[in-house]
């Protein structure tokens, strides 16, 4: 069973505009899933695009349990492992490798 959904606005770039409407998608996606409860989204390193994420991410904190900055998602952290204790232990190559490129919403 898939429980994240992995979203890639990154790349190839995309205008303000198109990010926010495919977050939004892929979250009302989540929301009405059985299965799914988190979103892994890669957005880049640098640049605009993650800018936008974590905003929208901001703006939207109250449809979210957790918003995990790729740079935090480590076992060491107290957000990162309530959330994998209470989703699962899923493999992501991501956990540890402090990557800022991404940003994790569990989802309500």
């Amino acid at each position: 069973m898939n429980i994240v959904l992995t979203i890639d606005v990154g790349h190839p770039p995309r205008h303000p505009d198109v990010v926010e409407y495919e977050l939004e998608e892929k979250l009302l996606k989540v929301r009405n899933s059985s299965s799914f409860c988190i979103m892994k989204i890669i957005h880049g390193q640098s640049g605009n695009t993650k800018q936008i994420v974590h905003n929208w991410a901001y703006n939207k904190r109250r449809r979210l349990r957790e918003i995990i900055y790729g740079e935090n998602y480590t076992i060491f952290d107290e957000r990162t492992q309530e959330m994998r204790d209470e989703a699962g232990q899923f493999p992501d190559a991501d956990l540890e490798a402090s990557n800022s490129g991404i940003t994790i919403l569990w989802v309500k």
